[in-house]
């Protein structure tokens, strides 16, 4: 058990965790987990004795490892949707405004998540029945997406092939952030311009 799991894992022995909070440490522990040894150490039985908890707890939480990717990659998507909700509710009412916190939010909440979000994502597009979450969460950005930036598109809205094409381009650049192929500041700089040619594309 790694050191930053132990002391997850002694501090939760303290007091009786609620079933909500038991969740929150069990997800800590996983994204430690991938982000020390990858998505193929991952399995129910490591997740318990990382966490300090029995085999009954993790699977009452998660019935399969299936069930586990789905809840990381849920949890990594609530905090994306937050950060880019944020940003976006603050942002200035342009369209390069808003084209620049859809680009930055989108980078950084991938890169804050690290190298596992990756490992996640590929995991998942190895289940027909997690691709299907995963093409769940993709349906819900583009949507916002297209809300977000409707008003400075043409009369016709943005092509959804051209949303698909930006969430591509999005996920590559995040990629190659993380892999140190091109700095934060050029994955960002690149998205916007993605952005904001798709938009006027469609006028």
């Amino acid at each position: 058990m790694s050191a930053h799991s132990k002391n997850i894992a002694a501090d939760s022995t303290r007091r009786r965790l609620s079933r909500d909070e038991r969740l929150r440490q069990l997800l800590d522990v996983s994204w430690q987990l991938i982000r020390a040894d990858g998505t193929d150490a991952l399995t129910l039985g490591r997740l318990a004795d990382e966490a300090g908890v029995t085999k009954p707890v993790v699977y009452d939480h998660f019935g399969t490892r299936n069930g586990l990717l789905v809840a990381l990659y849920q949890d990594f998507d609530v905090r994306q949707t937050a950060l880019i909700d944020a940003a976006i509710a603050t942002s200035k009412p342009s369209l390069k405004d808003k084209a620049n916190v859809i680009a930055t939010s989108y980078i950084d909440c991938v890169l804050t998540q690290g190298r596992e979000m990756p490992d996640v994502l590929a995991a998942l597009d190895g289940s027909p029945e997690l691709a299907a979450v995963k093409r769940q969460y993709q349906h819900a950005f583009i949507e916002k997406c297209q809300r977000v930036l409707a008003p400075y598109a043409g009369s016709e809205g943005i092509a959804l092939a051209s949303l698909w094409a930006m969430l591509g381009a999005a996920d590559a650049l995040s990629n190659a952030a993380i892999a140190a192929d091109i700095s934060e500041i050029q994955a960002r700089d690149e998205l916007r311009e993605i952005i904001l040619a798709m938009v006027k594309r469609s006028k």
